[in-house]
């Protein structure tokens, strides 16, 4: 089983594409490939892997013999796409114009990771809060650049990326990854506790209720701005029709006030 595992780092086949050819879930293929002998896997996924691979069995000496060249690694991948779903059945649920052939790879994996995740009936609860909190971070990842790093460390703590690859700005990912390395190694070997702790999260909370406050405020100052442009315009409701000038309106009434 060891030849098999680097036999699938050398195709570049992740468990996630490797799950959707098998029709399993991704902590399923973890489980097969932690199995000492491929025999032990079910008989259809064993199948369903030779023809993958295209081999009669998955013996040690068999998967040796592999040489994965350019041809062979080409064939391979023909075989994986047809077995796993195609990114045409995607175009159900997402529009992927504009997505070249590896972001729409990325956009499948994470949509199948999600629903498994969401499908785990030992974690649903957790696991939708934790998904939720996701979304959160990719709507505010443009304001919030930190959020890049924070994924960029995770990425490299697990396993998945070079520690030493940047791919935003090198200087500032640095700092901060230095930054929270230190925080998470206090965190991890007990040198931290709640009451410790517990004047740095209540300025931690003071400071979000007021920042949400002010969000409040101007959401209200907004509105009220937006009635009276409407009322000097003399419409009662904005539409498609009369958005942009609305705006305008909207733009002039601010400037009165500076």
């Amino acid at each position: 089983m060891g030849r098999l595992n680097e036999l699938l780092q050398e195709l570049g086949i992740s468990k996630v594409r490797l799950a959707k050819y098998l029709g399993v879930s991704r902590q399923m293929v973890y489980n097969y490939l932690e199995l000492d002998d491929i025999n032990k896997w079910p008989k259809e996924k064993k199948i369903l892997l030779f023809k993958l691979l295209d081999i009669e069995d998955g013996d040690e000496g068999t998967l040796s013999k592999i040489k994965v060249t350019t041809d062979y690694l080409m064939a391979v991948e023909s075989r994986l796409n047809q077995g796993v779903k195609s990114s045409s059945d995607m175009d159900n649920y997402f529009d992927l114009k504009g997505l070249n052939k590896e972001e729409q790879t990325l956009l499948g994996d994470i949509t199948y990771l999600l629903k498994e995740k969401l499908l785990d009936e030992s974690k649903k609860e957790e696991n939708f809060y934790a998904i939720e909190y996701l979304y959160h971070l990719l709507q505010s990842i443009d304001n919030v650049p930190e959020i890049k790093y924070i994924l960029g460390y995770m990425s490299k703590t697990t396993g998945f990326t070079n520690p030493e690859e940047y791919r935003f700005n090198e200087d500032k990912q640095f700092i901060f990854e230095g930054i929270l390395y230190s925080a998470l190694t206090l965190y991890n070997n007990g040198g931290a506790s709640r009451s410790k702790l517990a004047d740095s999260h209540k300025r931690f909370v003071q400071e979000i209720e007021q920042k949400n406050e002010e969000k409040l405020s101007r959401t209200q100052q907004l509105n009220t701005i937006r009635i009276q442009a409407l009322k000097e315009l003399g419409y009662t409701e904005m539409t498609e029709a009369n958005a942009a000038e609305i705006i305008e309106k909207i733009a002039e009434i601010e400037s009165r006030k500076v």
